[in-house]
C-alpha cells in the first residue's frame, strides 16, 4: 500500500473521529439540557413529592417501581408479603387516591386458605344499582348532648396530630375531608388553623397532656374547652385513654418536631420533647372516667366519648354496670376502639409488638358487651387499626361498628411511601416532617383531591361489597355475610367463631374465673 493511500485512510479516520467527537459533544450538551429540563420540571410540579424534593434522582424510584412489575418474581417481595402494609394494599390506596382504574387481570394474588382471612358471601340476587341507597345516617349524642352530631359518613380520618403531621399534610386532609363529607380527628396535638382551613367536620381529641385545652399547670381548662367548642366545625370530643401502637404509654413528639407554631398550639415550650403522661391523672377508675366525660359534654354541649385499646376487659363490665346505675344519659356517646396494630409516629417496640388486643378480638367483644347490657343503641362504636381497604372496612361494619377511622390509609393518599421515617423529621414525601425543603414536595391542593378520591372510592367499593351481599347500603352488612378461614384453611361462618358475650363471662385471658 502506497503512502498516498495510507494518508487518505488516515485523513478519513480523522474525519470520522471528528464527527464522532462532535456528535458526542452534541449529545453531551443535549443530555445536560435534558437534565436541566428535568430538574426544572421536577421542582415546579406538584403531583409527586419525591420528584419535587429530589429532582432528577427521584425519577429513578418511579422507573424502578415500574420495572418491579416485571422483575418482581426474581428480585422483589411478593404482593402480599410486606409489613405493616403490603404492596397490594398500598397499590389499591394509591389507585383509589389518584382515581385511576382499580381493576385487575388474570385473578387475585390473595390466597384463599390463610387462617383468619375473611370471605364475604355473595347473594344470588344482588342489590341492583337502582335499588342501592347511600349509607344511612347515624346520630351521636341524641337526647343527651345539646348539639348532637348526625352524619352518614362511615369512613373517616383517624387521629393524627399537628406535630406528627406537617402543615401541608393537615391542610390537605382538612380540605379533602370537607369535599368528601367526612370528619377529621385532630389527634392529641390540639386544634390548629390548618385543621379549620378546609371547613370539614372535626373531632377534637383530648390526650393525657390536654394539649390545646390545658391551663398553665397542664390541667384541663373549661375556658379553653369552650373556646374549642365554639368553633362550628368541631362536632365531637374524644378523650384518649390509649392508642394502638403504644397502650400504656403517652404520646411522643421529638423536640426536633416541636416548632414554635406547634408549641403554641399545644401550649408547651418549643424545641423540647413533647411527652404525654401515660394516663389521665384526674381519674383512676370507671367512675372517674364517666365523671370526666360528662363534665366535658356539659361544658362543650357536644357529643363526648373515649378512645382506648382493649386489653384487660374487667373494667368494661364495671363501666357498663356504672352506667346502668347512674342512668344511660351518663354513658359516653361513643367508644373508639383502637387495634393493637395501630400506627404511631414514635412508639417503643415492646409495646408496638406485644401490647393490647387486635381489632378482630376487641371489636366484637365491645359490640357484644354493649348489646348484652342494653347500651348498644345509646353508645356508638368507632374502630380503627389498619382498616385501609374496602374489605376490612366492610368487615368492621359487619362486625357491628358504626364508623371506621383510618390514619395510615390517608397518609398513603397524601403520598406516603412507607419510608418509616415518621419519628425522625426526615419524611421524604413531606407528610410527617417540618423541614421546609421536604414539605415543599407536598402540594395541599393536589393532595386534598387525592384525599377526596380515596374517601369517595372507599365508599363506592364498600357499597359494591354490600350490594354483592344482597343489602342496599354498607351499614346493612351483618356477621352472617362473612366467613373466616380456620386453621385448616376452610371457611367457617363468622357467627360460629364470634359468639355473643354474656355478662360476667370469661372474655379475656386475664380472667381465670366466672
Amino acid at each position: 500500500m502506497d503512502l498516498d493511500a495510507l494518508s487518505a485512510i488516515h485523513a478519513f479516520a480523522l474525519q470520522v473521529l471528528q464527527v464522532f467527537a462532535m456528535l458526542f459533544a452534541f449529545a453531551l450538551v443535549l443530555l445536560v439540557l435534558y437534565v436541566v429540563y428535568m430538574y426544572l420540571s421536577d421542582v415546579s410540579q406538584t403531583k409527586q413529592a419525591i420528584r419535587r424534593n429530589f429532582p432528577v434522582l427521584g425519577r429513578f424510584r418511579y422507573q424502578f417501581e415500574h420495572l418491579g412489575e416485571f422483575f418482581r418474581q426474581y428480585f422483589f417481595s411478593l404482593d402480599r408479603e410486606e409489613m405493616p402494609f403490603n404492596r397490594a394494599q398500598r397499590s389499591w390506596v394509591y389507585r383509589a387516591a389518584k382515581n385511576v382504574d382499580s381493576t385487575l387481570a388474570f385473578g387475585s394474588t390473595r390466597p384463599l386458605n390463610q387462617p383468619g382471612d375473611i370471605i364475604f358471601l355473595n347473594h344470588p340476587f344482588p342489590t341492583l344499582a337502582k335499588d342501592a341507597v347511600p349509607a344511612r345516617e347515624v346520630t351521636v349524642g341524641e337526647g343527651v348532648a345539646r348539639k348532637p352530631y348526625t352524619t352518614g359518613a362511615f369512613f373517616n380520618i383517624s387521629g393524627m396530630s399537628f406535630g406528627a403531621l406537617s402543615v401541608p399534610a393537615v391542610t390537605a386532609l382538612s380540605k379533602g375531608a370537607a369535599k368528601a363529607g367526612i370528619w377529621l380527628n385532630t389527634g392529641e396535638g390540639g386544634l390548629s388553623s390548618h385543621h379549620l382551613s378546609g371547613g370539614c367536620d372535626i373531632v377534637f381529641q383530648i390526650g393525657t397532656a390536654k394539649y390545646g385545652v390545658r391551663d398553665a399547670e397542664g390541667n384541663l381548662s373549661d375556658e379553653k374547652l369552650r373556646e374549642v367548642a365554639a368553633h362550628e366545625p368541631v362536632k365531637m370530643f374524644e378523650l384518649k385513654l390509649s392508642q394502638g401502637a403504644k397502650p400504656g404509654k403517652g404520646g411522643i413528639l421529638p423536640g426536633v418536631k416541636v416548632t414554635p407554631e406547634i408549641a403554641h398550639v399545644r401550649g408547651i415550650p418549643a424545641g423540647m420533647d413533647s411527652i404525654s403522661p401515660n394516663g389521665h391523672p384526674e381519674f383512676k377508675d370507671v367512675e372517674g372516667l364517666l365523671d370526666m366525660i360528662n363534665h366535658i359534654r356539659d361544658v362543650t354541649g357536644k357529643p363526648t366519648g373515649f378512645k382506648c385499646v382493649v386489653g384487660n376487659s374487667d373494667w368494661l363490665h364495671a363501666l357498663c354496670k356504672a352506667i346502668l346505675e347512674r342512668g344511660e344519659e351518663s354513658a359516653p356517646d361513643f367508644i373508639t376502639i383502637d387495634s393493637a396494630d395501630g400506627g404511631s409516629g414514635a412508639a417503643p417496640q415492646s409495646l408496638m409488638d406485644y401490647m393490647g388486643l387486635p381489632l378482630n378480638r376487641s371489636l366484637p367483644l365491645v359490640v357484644d358487651l354493649l348489646q348484652e347490657y342494653g347500651l348498644r343503641e345509646r353508645v356508638k362504636v368507632i374502630c380503627a387499626g389498619k382498616l385501609l381497604t374496602p374489605s376490612m372496612v366492610a368487615w368492621a361494619l359487619a362486625m357491628g361498628a358504626d364508623f371506621i377511622n383510618c390514619g395510615r390509609g390517608f397518609m398513603f393518599a397524601l403520598g406516603c411511601i412507607q419510608a418509616m421515617q415518621c419519628n425522625r423529621n426526615t419524611c421524604p414525601t413531606g407528610v410527617t416532617t417540618h423541614n421546609p425543603d421536604l414539605q415543599q414536595g407536598l402540594d395541599p391542593m393536589d393532595k386534598s383531591e387525592r384525599v377526596y378520591n380515596y374517601a369517595r372510592n372507599m365508599e363506592y367499593e364498600v357499597g359494591t361489597i354490600a350490594h354483592s351481599c344482597g343489602v342496599s347500603e354498607p351499614r346493612g352488612l351483618r356477621r352472617s355475610h362473612v366467613e373466616v378461614i380456620n386453621e385448616r384453611g376452610q371457611p367457617v361462618p363468622l357467627p360460629e367463631l364470634v359468639r355473643a358475650v354474656k355478662p360476667e363471662s370469661v372474655i379475656a385471658s386475664d380472667r381465670g374465673h366466672d
